[in-house]
């Protein structure tokens, strides 16, 4: 017979740290599944669960068993995917890399031009305030929804929608100036 989950927490807390591993056969799906999510790197995700269960298992005594435990270990893993977004300085990769796409019949000066104007985009991008500028990357790079985005920088939707719309206006306005310039 399955234990439930509050039995098992606490015989943990009282010294049977090894029924713990019950814990975590039951909800690493779960928490594999938010880290890859938020995260978007398979060769993290192991080592990521790994400190959230590290976190749950110390967290134990304070778990309220008025809440499913679920929700409660998947609030832990979101915090600590969380605050490694928050640290993590994010990088654009060049575009030319994502898309790998070049067209065969491209006169060497097209693809100069075209490289050009894709270093130039990604400078721009660069440019951008940080609050603006991870929204382009977690959107276009991470492939994160508006709701996951809200979810990763605790922010509301509004908050999300705005900045979001600002940064493209700002990206759109700098690219157009330029290409009125000459510049693209």
């Amino acid at each position: 017979m399955e234990l439930p989950d509050i039995v098992l927490i606490e015989r943990c807390i009282k010294g049977e740290s090894h029924l713990f591993a019950e814990i975590v056969e039951r909800y690493k799906k779960l928490i594999y599944n938010i880290i890859y999510n938020m995260i978007n790197n398979k060769d993290e995700v192991n080592d990521i669960a790994q400190e959230v269960f590290i976190r749950i298992y110390k967290s134990l005594s304070r778990y309220n068993k008025e809440y499913k435990f679920s929700t409660w270990a998947a609030k832990i893993a979101t915090n600590y995917c969380y605050d490694m977004l928050r640290k993590k300085k994010f990088e654009c990769i060049p575009i030319e890399e994502v898309s790998n796409v070049q067209m065969d019949n491209d006169s060497p000066e097209d693809q100069y031009i075209k490289k050009e104007r894709r270093e130039r985009i990604n400078d721009e991008l660069m440019n951008l305030p940080e609050k603006y500028r991870i929204l382009i990357v977690l959107f276009h790079k991470n492939g994160l929804s508006y709701e996951e985005m809200s979810q990763v920088l605790d922010e509301p939707m509004s908050i999300i929608k705005n900045r979001m719309y600002r940064a493209r206006l700002m990206l759109k306005d700098k690219l157009s100036s330029e290409r009125k310039e000459g510049i693209l």
